[in-house]
This record gives C-alpha cells, structure tokens and sequence, in this order.
C-alpha cells in the first residue's frame, strides 16, 4: 500500500519514502514530511553540487556543508543551485 505524506517541499499530498532516507531526527523528519518526488527532487540538487563544488564527501565539512544544503533544499525556500550553474539548453 502506497503511504501518502503532505509533502513540505512541494506543499501537496503525495507518494511518501518507503524508509528514513537519512539517519536520525533528520532522517525521521524527512520520512514523515518528504515525499518521494521531492526526495528526488533533492538527489539531483545533492548531484548538482558535489560536481560544481568538487565535494570529496569523506571530508567532514563536505558532508555537513551537503546536510546543511538538504535542509534548506527540503523545509525552506532559501537553497539555490551554485552560482556558476547554467541549466542546460531545451
């Protein structure tokens, strides 16, 4: 059975995580508020930036600079892709 969440970043209901995609009380919330498009949605910022910003994620302000970006990206309207990004051409 399809679990339905009100999804914050996209302000509607829909299609909700099968599982916590992040451990702890982060995780728990995004599980609870986040619905898979949405979840998608940040993948592909999360890809974004490690290639624009040449994150090595075993670095430790790398991955807390990424869980920083994915609240933003995910509960707030404030997170932009990097300034040197250009969409590519239709």
């Amino acid at each position: 059975m399809t679990r339905i969440v009100n999804c914050i970043k996209l302000k509607k209901e829909a299609e909700g995580l099968d599982r916590a995609p992040y451990p702890g009380e982060l995780g728990k919330k995004i599980y609870e508020n986040v619905s898979k498009e949405a979840w998608q949605q940040w993948i592909q910022m999360q890809t974004m930036l490690i290639n624009e910003y040449r994150l090595v994620l075993v670095e430790a302000k790398a991955r807390k600079y990424l869980e920083e970006e994915m609240e933003k990206f995910l509960f707030t309207d404030t997170s932009e892709p990097p300034a040197a990004f250009t969409p590519p051409a239709p």
